[in-house]
């Protein structure tokens, strides 16, 4: 299994904002219980969607302007960006069959 990408501030716009394709950021902090067992869930649906939508983590301790800017108060919290704009958010630890039903909607 591989290990999903990272995103920083620096590169937010150019990787995210700036995709062809839809783009499923993971706001996550290694302190955080819950962000390790929603780890494994984003990783599958990276491989699932390969090619469909870019799967990314974004680190919020070592992040915090993207973090604040999108008005990130607990985590994990999974955004989904398309054409630019955030079009969904999911706020928690959540099953994998719950995340995919979120990004169906915008393939």
């Amino acid at each position: 299994m591989s290990e999903t990408p990272q995103v920083t501030d620096a590169k937010f716009k150019e990787e995210v904002l700036e995709s062809d394709i839809p783009v499923l950021v993971d706001f996550w902090a290694p302190w955080c219980g819950p962000c390790r067992m929603v780890a494994p869930v984003v990783d599958e649906i990276a491989e699932q969607y390969q090619g469909q939508v870019k799967v990314l983590k974004l680190n919020t301790d070592e992040n915090p302007q993207t973090a604040s800017q999108y008005g990130i108060r607990s985590i994990p919290t999974l955004m989904i960006f398309k054409e630019g704009q955030r079009v969904d958010m999911v706020v928690g630890a959540v099953p994998k069959t719950t995340l995919a039903n979120t990004l169906e909607k915008y393939l």
